[in-house]
């Protein structure tokens, strides 16, 4: 893979990188044809995830932990993420409690971030308060909607708020600050699997992949 890994920001994914044949790999028959390439592989993703655990345990030490997942793509990365940090934790003969909440942004239609953003999840989150807060993101791009998110999760006056983000994306006007803890900087290009949906649709993958026009004129709503 065309990558150069760094602490920060992360794995970082070149521009002309062209991703991996779909015939190495094995993936849903049902998506044949509506695939481009396998841009991060599923073995890599989970290394990735033990390095961002294992950063995440030296920053907050021996203090509890209270996750908050984004939905509905963050879901995968956020329960490997914490089992990660419960393994790590464990291995070190440190007694860590975690404890996972969830919300809701909905904000794609097809493959285009539109302008509104719509909280679907729980108003009151003042279980937050006074806790050293995660939050658990499966891809960043403008940073808009993690803006939103943050300045949401401080009025319930956490103790400490970080970000994980597994994917930033590239793009014009581009999330000014990168989350606390990156899993790979890719470009920008619309990507699915691992979660990571097109109208739903590509949740079921292992690995991240690129859709490919097909797919995405066969899913289209």
């Amino acid at each position: 893979m065309a990558a150069d890994q760094r602490k920060e920001p992360g794995v970082v994914i070149k521009d002309g990188w062209s991703g991996y044949s779909l015939e190495l790999f094995n993936y849903p028959e049902h998506y044949r044809g509506d695939l481009e390439c396998v841009y991060v592989p599923h073995g890599v993703i989970m290394n990735r995830i033990e390095c961002l655990a294992r950063d995440i345990l030296e920053d907050i030490g021996h203090h509890d932990l209270m996750v908050l997942c984004v939905l509905k793509g963050g879901y995968k990365f956020c329960s490997d993420l914490v089992e990660s940090i419960k393994a790590q934790s464990r291995s070190a003969n440190r007694r860590l409690t975690t404890r996972v909440e969830f919300i809701r942004f909905k904000s794609y239609l097809n493959d285009q971030s539109t302008e509104d953003l719509h909280i679907i999840g729980p108003d009151d989150l003042s279980v937050l308060k006074g806790k050293n807060v995660l939050i658990v993101e499966a891809i960043v791009d403008t940073g808009k909607t993690m803006r939103a998110l943050l300045q949401h999760v401080e009025t319930f006056q956490p103790k400490m708020v970080k970000v994980a983000g597994l994917l930033v994306k590239r793009v014009p006007h581009g999330a000014a600050e990168l989350p606390d803890y990156v899993g790979f900087v890719i470009p920008n290009r619309f990507v699915v699997g691992y979660a990571l949906d097109y109208n739903e649709y590509f949740r079921d993958l292992n690995h991240i992949c690129v859709i490919s026009e097909t797919g995405k004129q066969k899913y289209k709503v």
